[in-house]
């Protein structure tokens, strides 16, 4: 009997093998034509943005509107207007840190807890956003900037916490002085105008650089240069051509795009935002997972809007961000149902055979009942874009929420359902939730579900997209060769989730539908196809495809570049190494990760599945005592350790370490498995047997316990016992020719 040794599967990148020699491979060469549509990497210089009050010349009423808004009070140097907190010597005390807010002349200060965990003194050098908080920022050394955990409500008058419940140490990553609170990557690309980030990763240091402090005129509407000359050399003959963006007549979807940028949770792909091509040529929005989103899709977790908006109604009918807010002021443009009879007929929805409740309380408003939503940032309330129909009953399947009993807080799932049902009936739709959401929490029919939304364009993109990378928990061959059709979706959203699922298998089989990717319209889909394919050398490229390959290749080396101050970006970069088959730049990958996040287990877990396959063992085992020191209810670090322990033949250690890993996951049926087996190194039968008994009452059906207990049984000459638990195999997996072997050989023996 072996081992199944899962260590190397916790890796970011499984080595599985598929087939698909039955289908015929086909390439699509690469042209110059696709080439030439490829959006350029170019910076737009500084003078090409030509400041607000320019644009205030011939665009007045627009400035007034703009002036004082979220957008223009984005980021400001710190005066005496731009401070709204109170520095008068004041102290804030939160989860055991006491900052000390003062002024020393015209500058403002605070005292806090710093990267060291010493207190020092530290100087304010911008103000971050004006309603209902505002934060400080303070320059570190090597040109990186940092936002105080602590800010300033500006509604209720107080210092605060962002998070006030979340104990952060000094040495964490999202402590207020390290990556987590990070103005250069975190905050610059959307508080300012024209973010050139500048970062370095061999000093870890930055340079960057921005032409207008705020989200200006020009940060939505590009570059004025070009404008302002064409319009004073045309005068009153002038006709726009083209020559901005976020105009009258951009396209609904082009608009939210646009606005997106800035407005959802994202990868960044191109190394700094030059207006050219889509956003999908700089971004790829992060899809619908249980990290961000509830199953169903409600925010859970902040989206930023975008991520919430496209899965709506609303999007698909052409409504936009300006059709609720005004697109300069950003306010909403009518109080209260006004805003949304501007399209739903008063008579129809605004009334109590609607909504049930009486007018003019909170039951009757149309957002508590479509557009739920939490606090965020400590104070900030953010409604859930996604525009959705309360339902209880997915509520009771998949404890996700509802509007229902949030406002009814005295009340619970069951009641809301079947008042739902009283008022509504049964609903006569199906909502993509309901095919998401047992795929994502891993049921039964899951995968029949997600492949049933993925292939149904009448979806949102954004839930096809997200099923597909659903799809990636569900590993067998047939899945894969599903997959491979969504590679040729007219949605870049799902060529783009395929490929990321793709890229975490062994895709060798799959290289020629890999290769035309690299000709995708979109610089984000490129790139993904790009490190799918980091199993091939370039001399393996064919002819057709060597130019798009080098030139995607420098796309991809920009996007390493520009996320390689994330912990992200350097996994990323340590798994495409691993993918050429270079371990030791892997393994160089993943330590440099953790210089800067010193504590982030899944990469130390990472790190040490690599010196384990690398036989650096002393390293490997370093690595699991340290994770085990900072998680120590974590079990698979004591499986894994355990595994490791086995192949050093020091199995009595191995034997305690699996125990351990039993008693922080019992529910992990192959704990008990690997157990066993050890239990069976060391000729004790009968705690073999024990152990995967103990496991079967968990899953009585469980096949790899039900083999070593027939092992183990055929071991111990109890051949009745092996023959029956044999006997069961057979019937459970009776295509299976190993145990039926095992079956007849057991029946032939006396």
């Amino acid at each position: 009997m072996k081992f199944i040794n899962t260590t190397v599967a916790a890796l970011c990148i499984t080595s599985i093998f598929f087939s698909c020699k039955e289908k015929e491979a086909k390439y699509v060469a690469a042209s110059s034509e696709t080439e030439n549509v490829f959006a350029s990497t170019a910076k737009i210089p500084d003078n090409h943005f030509l400041g607000d009050q320019t644009c205030k010349e011939c665009h007045a009423n627009q400035f007034n509107l703009w002036q004082g808004s979220h957008h223009d009070k984005a980021m400001q140097e710190v005066s005496d207007s731009s401070i709204l907190g109170n520095f008068n010597n004041v102290k804030f005390k939160s989860q055991g840190i006491t900052s000390y807010f003062y002024k020393k002349g015209t500058d403002f200060f605070v005292n806090t807890e710093g990267p060291e965990g010493t207190y020092q003194d530290y100087k304010i050098v911008y103000t971050f956003g004006i309603k209902p908080l505002q934060q400080y920022i303070v320059q570190f050394p090597n040109g990186h900037y940092q936002c105080l955990r602590t800010a300033w409500d500006t509604e209720k008058g107080k210092w605060f916490d962002l998070y006030p419940d979340f104990k952060v140490v000094h040495s964490e990553w999202l402590h207020w002085s390290r990556g987590g609170l990070n103005w250069n990557n975190m905050c610059s690309d959307c508080h300012s105008t024209n973010v050139r980030k500048n970062y370095d990763f061999e000093s870890h240091s930055y340079d960057t650089k921005y032409a207008l402090i705020n989200v200006s005129c020009e940060a939505c509407h590009g570059p004025g240069k070009t404008h302002v000359e064409r319009a004073t050399l045309q005068g009153k003959d002038y006709t726009f051509s083209g020559d901005l963006k976020m105009t009258v007549g951009t396209a609904p979807k082009d608009l939210v795009d646009q606005c997106a940028r800035c407005h959802m949770r994202r990868e960044q792909v191109s190394e700094h935002f030059n207006f050219e091509g889509t956003m999908l040529d700089h971004y790829f929005p992060e899809l619908i997972n249980t990290r961000t989103y509830h199953p169903d899709g409600q925010i859970m977790d902040e989206d930023y809007v975008y991520g919430s908006f496209i899965q709506s109604k609303m999007y698909h009918s052409g409504v936009t961000c300006i059709n609720c807010h005004d697109a300069h002021s950003l306010e909403l443009k009518f109080e209260g149902n006004n805003l949304c009879a501007q399209c739903h007929v008063p008579d129809t929805y605004d009334t109590p055979s609607h909504h049930f409740h009486s007018n003019s309380s909170e039951g009757a408003k149309c957002i508590n009942c479509h557009m739920t939503g939490k606090y965020y940032m400590g104070n900030d309330f953010r409604r859930d874009h996604s525009f959705r129909i309360p339902r209880p009953d997915l509520s009771l399947k998949y404890g996700t929420p509802n509007a229902c009993v949030q406002c009814h807080a005295d009340k619970d799932n069951a009641w809301a359902w079947q008042e739902f049902k009283k008022q509504y009936g049964e609903p006569d739709y199906k909502h993509f939730s309901e095919l998401l959401a047992p795929g994502l929490v891993g049921e039964e029919q899951g995968l029949g579900a997600l492949q049933e939304l993925a292939k149904d364009t009448l979806y949102p993109d954004i839930a096809r997209a997200s099923a597909v990378s659903g799809m990636g928990n569900y590993f067998d061959t047939n899945t894969i060769n599903n997959l491979i059709s969504f590679l040729d979706d007219n949605s870049a959203l799902v060529r783009g989730a395929t490929l990321d699922v793709l890229g975490t298998v062994d895709a060798k089989d799959y290289v020629n539908y890999l290769l035309p990717m690299l000709n995708d319209e979109k610089r984000t889909v490129r790139v993904k196809a790009f490190y799918t394919l980091g199993f091939l050398d370039e001399i393996q490229i064919p002819d057709e495809y060597n130019a798009v390959y080098k030139k995607v290749k420098k796309e991809f080396d920009i996007n390493l570049k520009s996320t390689a101050d994330f912990v992200g970006g350097r996994i990323k970069r340590a798994d495409y190494n691993l993918k050429k088959g270079d371990l030791q730049a892997a393994i160089r990958g993943y330590e440099s990760a953790l210089e800067i996040d010193d504590i982030n287990n899944i990469v130390r877990t990472n790190l040490a599945n690599l010196y384990y396959r690398n036989k650096n063992f002393i390293k490997a085992e370093d690595t699991y005592k340290k994770i085990i020191e900072l998680e120590p209810d974590y079990s698979i670090t004591y499986y894994s350790y355990g595994l490791l322990l086995a192949e050093l033949n020091r199995v009595d250690e191995a034997i305690k370490q699996m125990h351990l890993a039993i008693k922080h996951g019992p529910e992990n049926i192959r704990f008990y498995y690997n157990l066993s087996l050890l239990y069976d190194k060391e000729n004790n039968l009968k705690q073999a047997e024990n152990i995967a008994a103990k496991g079967l009452k968990l899953d009585s059906n469980n096949e790899s316990l039900l083999y070593v207990l027939a092992y183990i049984y055929n071991k111990g000459n109890q051949k009745n016992k092996a023959r029956n638990v044999a006997a069961k195999l057979v019937q459970l997996f009776p295509d299976n020719a190993q145990y039926a072997g095992f079956y007849n050989q057991l029946n032939t023996v006396n």
